[in-house]
């Protein structure tokens, strides 16, 4: 007799609505005249995020599940709550600069510089399908950090990385480019999923389960098959550690930020940023957090190498977007320092704490950065080479100044958002006795700062160029980004507290068994 699964659809709900208005648009697309879709799918994926934003904080207010929901496969506890309301608000904030159509292209089918091409310019076309294409990848990004098992967390793995394979190729202007990051990005993306579905098969051949919790179980039962358990565990980190853009796994990074449009530029920078690190807590604290003693000295190398190659590379840059690109790797090292601060019951939400507060003052930060990005133009696009900001600051002063702001926050000067992110996690460090990698992170902060001070200076006590890029009007979206995200860090940099006990609250609830 078969069983009918036993579904927990309330609590399901924000991943069922994003997942429900992303097939809605895929509909809008298919039966739907050209000239009415936009006016359609714009409100339509608004509202469904902003709508399960709102179901997250209903269920938040109901008190945080205690057992895993759909037979154990998603695990609904306080840091998921966390991470899908941290994923929701930036994702409904990178929409808006999606919103700008200026930054995709006409006929992603035309070959670049052809008549077609330039035709669909003239003819005013627009690929609408970037809006269900985005709330399918802000669908994986949802489930990625919630699955409690390998092969849901592979499913959501490929849900959220096929629809920004896709995305990465539809720039407007240097569609070269763009297409190549496409290309880097996906034969790069199917290597570190390959290597996740492996691990994921040798961990199920050690522990009989892709449950997390029953990997956990079968660490202390198991005999005689640790080949299996550091092999798939090696394997399934490898996976994890490419979409975090970690050191030795970083090389993606600059080249897709750098050639994809914008807006979906911003969105991998925040938005998966956030999922992916809750899944490698998911995998590290929740199944392999009693192996520790086994993958902790892998991390701290993996760590420190992330740290400094991401803040000492991103000195070489003369491209605004690798530069950002490799600031994020920096920010991804400092990130895995908390990841590695796991202890007892206390130290732990101590930690998780400190990692989500991190990743949602920097997912703030990196929007309104790139927002800032859409908006100096050169007769070509968006000024993309560090020469053509000379100046800016004479130029367009608020713009600079804002700029500048957020440059401030990723270097992590007091008073912005930044400092209590980096405060926060290298606090918990030093308590799990891990001072060493805090020195380490510190130094690579240092180095990290001069590069942001460069960008600052170079805007401000440099004469622009006579020919020098423009500062274009933004639409009332972008404009809302920016407002949007100087406001966060600059709430969160003078009265973080709320925010921080709202993430050591949500990190009291962890699922870990």
């Amino acid at each position: 007799m078969i069983t009918a699964p036993k579904i927990e659809y309330l609590q399901l709900a924000p991943l069922l609505l994003v997942f429900g208005a992303a097939v809605l648009g895929v509909l809008v697309e298919a039966f739907t005249p050209r000239y009415l879709r936009r006016a359609i799918q714009i409100p339509v994926t608004l509202l469904s995020l902003a709508g399960a934003f709102a179901l997250t904080i209903v269920q938040t207010l109901k008190g945080v599940p205690t057992e895993p929901s759909a037979m154990g496969a998603v695990a609904v506890d306080g840091p998921t709550l966390f991470i899908w309301g941290t994923i929701l608000v930036l994702a409904f904030v990178c929409v808006l600069l999606v919103n700008d159509e200026e930054h995709f292209v006409a006929a992603a089918s035309a070959v670049p510089g052809s008549a077609e091409e330039e035709r669909a310019f003239i003819e005013g076309n627009v690929h609408t399908e970037v809006y269900p294409l985005a709330l399918f990848a802000i669908g994986g990004m949802l489930l990625f950090p919630a699955s409690n098992d390998l092969l849901i967390m592979f499913v959501a793995l490929e849900v959220m990385s096929l629809p920004l394979y896709l995305l990465c190729g539809l720039a407007r202007r240097r569609r070269l480019l763009s297409q190549e990051a496409a290309v880097k990005y996906f034969l790069l993306g199917a290597f570190s999923s390959a290597f996740f579905l492996y691990g994921t098969a040798l961990l199920y051949g050690f522990a009989g389960s892709v449950d997390l919790a029953k990997i956990a179980a079968a660490l202390g039962s198991v005999a005689g098959q640790n080949g299996l358990l550091y092999l798939g565990a090696a394997l399934v980190g490898v996976g994890l550690l490419f979409k975090i853009g970690a050191a030795p796994f970083q090389a993606w990074k600059p080249d897709v930020y750098q050639g994809a449009p914008t807006p979906v530029t911003a969105l991998m920078a925040a938005g998966t940023l956030v999922a992916a690190f809750g899944a490698v807590l998911r995998v590290f604290w929740v199944a392999l957090g009693n192996l520790i003693w086994s993958w902790e000295p892998v991390m701290w190398a993996v760590a420190i190498l992330t740290m400094v190659v991401g803040a000492i590379l991103a000195i070489t840059q003369t491209d605004i977007k690798r530069m950002l690109a490799y600031s994020s790797v920096a920010h991804a090292g400092f990130l895995l320092v908390g990841v590695i601060a796991i202890g007892d019951a206390k130290q732990n939400s101590l930690a998780l704490g400190a990692i989500l507060f991190y990743l949602a003052v920097y997912g703030v930060t990196t929007i309104g950065a790139f927002a800032v990005v859409t908006m100096v133009r050169d007769p070509g696009g968006e000024a993309w080479h560090l020469s053509r900001w000379a100046g800016l600051g004479k130029r367009s002063p608020k713009l600079a100044g804002l700029f500048a702001f957020f440059l401030l926050a990723f270097a992590g000067i007091p008073l912005t958002s930044g400092f209590f992110g980096k405060y926060a996690v290298f606090q918990a460090a030093v308590a799990d006795h891990a001072t060493p990698l805090v020195v380490v992170g510190v130094i690579s902060s240092a180095i990290a700062a001069f590069f942001y001070v460069r960008v600052i200076v170079l805007m401000f006590f440099s004469d622009p160029a006579a020919d020098g890029p423009t500062v274009v009007v933004p639409s009332w979206g972008t404009a809302a980004v920016v407002g949007f995200s100087a406001l966060a860090t600059v709430v969160l940099g003078v009265f973080p507290q709320p925010v921080l006990d709202l993430a050591k609250s949500a990190a009291g609830s962890l699922f870990v068994g």
